[in-house]
């Protein structure tokens, strides 16, 4: 008989633990943690049957943002059941519903009845896991996307249909909805995955130089040409060619891309002998091409030589609690790499979240919420920090945001000191940081203390 995977418990109450240890039947072990970061680690390095998730231990919340990691937890492990347990705080119980929570318990924990749920919670996971299919188990690429909503489990469907398929995919969808995401996840899943992906951003290349990019040249085929170039394309021989922003393409280039889709061998500017490259082609664009077609400035024979399979990202704002999941993820990342203490949102910030029509998609999303992590004055994301109804330049979201963010930090700790009279101790203390680091950044920011 195999062993029973652990159940995986996360509270500051020992007896949490003890309960269950006593109430369920033997064979099941328990890890517990007191740490979100500990707990996702203990996921990534075994497998779990169940996870409890204490909200609130003994009246004293072990994280602002406890109910939060239900949503954190479920997204690394989408077969695990978590059973949220709460002080009776409603707004809390009912957020760890929405994240996704199986069950909720509220205290005093009924310990014959919670074991009994937990029970059932880790037979459930055992089930969906022998259910499903071993090559969906082995999709680890899909992982990079996030996305439990239906638009999103319809593209995973696709890519995990087509990626083993040696055929042409284009990919539609507005900008920042992920396509070069899904491009790399259709490549690792395939039989090239050993080769090359090859990637070029047909839009962000002049045209003059794009022909040449492509399809290289040889030694002396035009001035300055002083060696033999190797474009793109042959790049990705017995790999994956990704063609970004394809509707950019000149009609003279479609011309040339339609003839190696067709004979699959190119003609390196200035060359005289056809070079044979075996690659699988994915492209990508924002546009709309069949209107481009009538217009007559994309090839209809080219648009069913690139889509034999048409895989279109949804837009941000039609993918629901995605969202939710993705500004949690995006909140843990750039509160580590600031070393800014943010614990999660306010519940007035996820409605904003929700309700925002995100026209930037992911990429605007990933803006708004490093600029909220950098400007964060709480422990919480305010609708404020996230300053979703502002309309900002391409200059402030690139590098006015970095300065901004510098100038922010710079004044937050020159207030904080001047508070505190310049005792650094008792500044980092308030500023939630270490002393060490308090005072690198005193260096840094080249702050007088007296």
């Amino acid at each position: 008989m195999s062993r029973i995977k652990p159940i995986l418990i996360l509270s500051q109450d020992a007896g949490i633990a003890e309960g269950l240890r006593r109430g369920m039947p033997s064979g099941f072990c328990f890890n517990q943690t007191s740490g979100l970061d500990e707990a996702l680690r203990m996921l990534r390095a075994e497998a779990h049957s169940a996870a409890v998730v204490d909200l609130d231990s003994g009246g004293a919340r072990f994280d602002d943002g406890a109910w939060q990691a239900v949503s954190e937890i479920s997204r690394l492990d989408r077969d695990l059941k978590v059973v949220a347990l709460s002080d009776g705080v409603a707004d809390a119980g009912l957020m760890a519903l929405d994240a996704g929570a199986y069950d909720l318990f509220e205290r005093p924990v009924d310990f014959k009845e919670l074991c009994v749920v937990v029970r059932r919670a880790a037979g459930l996971c055992r089930v969906r896991r022998e259910r499903r299919p071993a090559e969906v188990r082995a999709n680890a690429p899909l992982l990079e996307m996030t996305g439990d909503s239906a638009p999103m489990q319809e593209v995973f469907r696709i890519i995990g249909k087509v990626a083993p398929v040696d055929v042409p995919v284009l990919i539609l969808g507005e900008s920042g909805t992920g396509k070069e995401l899904a491009a790399n996840a259709i490549h690792l899943m395939s039989a090239r995955k050993n080769g090359p992906l090859t990637v070029i951003n047909c839009g962000a290349i002049p045209e003059n130089l794009l022909e040449s990019e492509l399809f290289g040249y040889e030694k002396g085929s035009f001035t300055g040409a002083d060696s033999r170039r190797t474009g793109k394309i042959e790049c990705a021989d017995k790999g994956t060619l990704f063609l970004d922003e394809v509707g950019e393409l000149s009609l003279k280039l479609q011309v040339k891309l339609l003839r190696f889709l067709q004979e699959r061998t190119i003609e390196p500017i200035g060359g005289r002998n056809p070079v044979e490259v075996n690659a699988r082609v994915i492209a990508a664009t924002n546009r709309d091409l069949k209107s481009m077609i009538r217009k007559g400035s994309f090839r209809e024979d080219l648009f069913y030589r690139l889509g034999v399979v048409i895989l279109e990202m949804p837009p941000l704002r039609d993918r629901g609690e995605d969202i939710c999941v993705m500004a949690l993820k995006l909140l843990r990342k750039y509160s580590s790499e600031f070393d800014i203490p943010v614990s999660g949102y306010s519940r007035a910030s996820i409605d904003s979240l929700k309700s925002y029509s995100w026209p930037g998609n992911i990429r605007e999303l990933e803006n708004k919420v490093k600029r909220a992590v950098a400007l964060c004055r709480g422990k919480e994301i305010t609708p404020e920090d996230l300053a979703l109804g502002e309309n900002e330049s391409a200059e402030e979201t690139g590098a006015g945001f970095i300065e901004a963010k510098e100038r922010f930090k710079k004044r937050m700790i020159q207030e904080t000191l001047l508070k505190n009279k310049g005792a650094v101790t008792r500044s980092a203390t308030e500023l939630g940081i270490s002393r060490q680091y308090l005072s690198r950044l005193i260096t840094r920011y080249n702050i007088r203390t007296r």
